[in-house]
């Protein structure tokens, strides 16, 4: 498994109720930067899947989503890391899109533009949602209590996907 796909909100940066809506309120988890850079050191390509619902629901523009998106590749790049590719669903839930995880659009749209094979990728995120999209396309699925993690597992107490504190933690696995 050479393909890492990681969840954006709660997994590499803090999330929101209230929606993560400007740069400034875009803020990264201690050590998130850090695993990516090791992951891209390593031979992997990271990759990130991200439901950005508060586009659609009118909370902040496709411009400041990119302008969060240039803000964390910046943070990447600087402690020696990449992200090859970020794709994200600006859909509402009541859109009813193929994007929107659960659904795997956008894992087959990162795999249709990067030759991944799905098969062999790990997905690593902190809502059930990031680990049925993982389920539908054959992935393996990391579950980080950061971010819904907690809320997650206390809801799923039956799990059946490796659980970490946090990204962090999951890359030490990953690497060793």
């Amino acid at each position: 498994m050479r393909d890492i796909i990681l969840d954006r909100d709660g997994v590499i940066n803090l999330d929101s109720d209230a929606y993560v809506k400007s740069v400034d309120e875009w803020i990264a988890i201690d050590s998130s930067i850090q695993a990516i850079s090791q992951l891209h050191q390593a031979g992997y390509r990271v990759f990130v899947a991200t439901n950005q619902s508060g586009i659609g629901r009118g909370f902040f523009s496709l411009q400041t989503l990119e302008a969060m998106h240039y803000k964390m590749c910046h943070l990447v790049n600087e402690a020696g890391g990449l992200i090859s590719d970020i794709a994200y669903c600006p859909h509402t839930p009541e859109d009813n899109c193929t994007c929107r995880k659960p659904k795997a659009g956008l894992l087959k749209m990162l795999a249709e533009d990067h030759q991944i094979d799905l098969t062999q990728a790990i997905v690593i995120g902190d809502s059930l949602r990031d680990l049925q999209a993982a389920d539908q396309v054959g992935a393996t699925g990391l579950l980080v209590l950061t971010g819904k993690g907690q809320k997650t597992r206390q809801q799923n107490p039956t799990l059946p996907y490796p659980i970490f504190e946090t990204l962090y933690d999951a890359t030490k696995n990953i690497l060793s």
